[in-house]
């Protein structure tokens, strides 16, 4: 059986502080060659195609096809998305500042896979990872990259918010069409890559697909970093694709005695018992098919006791609503309505007739994904944790329901520029 916890992103960062680039060759070694030319490296866009690597921002998306459509264009652009929208992740950030030269040498790939002569880094403004990012690109001769800061705002690390915040405007999603690949930064095609996914490129630029294939599901190949929260505290944890999540719950001394639901995929993500949670591989089409996803890979793992799910869902669900851009009904509208009564019956004991209804008529209609992946963290919670709805609603709130949470929700700023 292939080892689960194979290093490949984490190698090297054993100790503390970050690598430098001589560190960073030391460990991974040098990255082969290469100028960046118009239309691309088409060989360096087989490799990508080849591998399998599906993007770890959120979506899946397969990184070869984006790195394909893109290079088809004029005067590409290419993007590092270091803006760690969601509150529970750790990951990106632990990537910049730990292996700063590892995020810039996939950008370097991207760049030259796609013919892009024109680099950005967006970051959320106040980053940790700011100060390593700048450092690292002092050391390098090869790379001309401008940085972004973008407002703390959940919804301001999605690719077209970063993208509009680039061109000068507010960092909000834009209506979905044209896609950022079609007509992104400057209105040319822009590849916009989570740090992760173009850290997994540096390392197929160096060692091939079959390398990045040899560990993994066979459908989705490869490793990934989970930054998984229990009553522990969170830590970031690099796992191959397919692993299940009691493996990796096991791991972090969260054991199934121990362990209460599983929130998986983050604040977008789906609740699941930890019947259910257990089992399951940590893979796009298995979460798919109870009706998640793999997120930013995030777990969050309550204790078996002394946590009201129902109102860590309702504080989640209240700190999204308050996310929202303001731009569309469902969001501005539809999901106050959604968390207040999400919150009314994890407080109060409250049903709200309605709810069924709002989380049907939601989802599908805003310009981003906000209400949709709101409006299944908030159903995913009333399915989960229906007995506990159930007792709310006849006995009242349990007495957790008033504890301090475990999940971070971060305050709302005003800002979006």
């Amino acid at each position: 059986m292939t080892n689960p916890w194979t290093h490949r992103l984490l190698a090297g960062l054993e100790g503390s502080g970050s690598l430098s680039a001589g560190d960073h060759t030391s460990v991974h070694g040098a990255l082969p060659a290469g100028a960046t030319r118009k239309g691309g490296d088409l060989a360096l866009i087989r490799e990508i195609d080849a591998s399998g690597l599906l993007g770890r921002g959120g979506a899946g998306f397969p990184a070869g096809r984006k790195v394909r459509t893109v290079a088809a264009g004029k005067r590409p652009v290419v993007v590092a998305n270091g803006a760690e929208g969601e509150p529970a992740s750790g990951k990106d950030v632990l990537l910049m500042t730990r292996n700063p030269h590892l995020v810039l040498d996939g950008l370097a790939v991207a760049a030259r896979a796609v013919g892009a002569a024109e680099l950005h880094l967006a970051l959320h403004r106040g980053s940790a990872a700011r100060a390593t990012m700048t450092a690292a690109l002092r050391e390098r001769r090869d790379l001309d990259v401008t940085i972004h800061e973008l407002p703390g705002r959940y919804v301001a690390s999605e690719a077209s918010a970063v993208v509009h915040f680039i061109n000068g405007g507010d960092a909000k999603p834009m209506f979905r069409y044209p896609e950022v690949y079609e007509r992104g930064v400057g209105g040319r095609p822009t590849l916009v890559h989570n740090v992760e996914t173009l850290a997994h490129l540096a390392l197929i630029g160096r060692h091939g697909s079959e390398w990045f294939r040899s560990v993994g599901d066979v459908d989705e190949p490869g490793t990934m970093l989970l930054t998984v929260t229990t009553p522990r505290g969170a830590t970031v944890a690099e796992t191959v694709t397919g692993t299940t999540v009691g493996t990796v719950l096991d791991a972090v001394g969260h054991t199934f005695a121990t362990s209460g639901a599983v929130l998986i995929g983050g604040y977008f993500g789906t609740w699941v018992s930890r019947e259910q949670a257990w089992h399951l591989p940590l893979t796009h089409y298995a979460l798919k098919a109870i009706g998640g996803g793999l997120g930013a890979g995030i777990l969050v793992a309550l204790p078996a006791d002394g946590v009201c799910g129902l109102a860590e869902a309702a504080r989640v669900a209240d700190y999204l609503a308050r996310e929202n851009a303001g731009q569309c009904g469902p969001c501005f509208n539809g999901l106050p309505a959604l968390a207040g009564g999400l919150t009314a019956l994890a407080t109060k004991g409250h049903v709200e007739p309605a709810m069924s209804r709002w989380l049907s008529v939601v989802p599908g209609r805003g310009a981003c994904a906000h209400p949709d992946g709101a409006t299944r963290m908030i159903a995913s919670a009333l399915a989960t944790f229906a007995g506990e709805a159930d007792r709310h609603a006849t006995r009242g709130p349990c007495a957790d329901a008033h504890r301090p949470p475990l999940l971070p929700v971060p305050a709302t700023t005003t800002d979006w520029r």
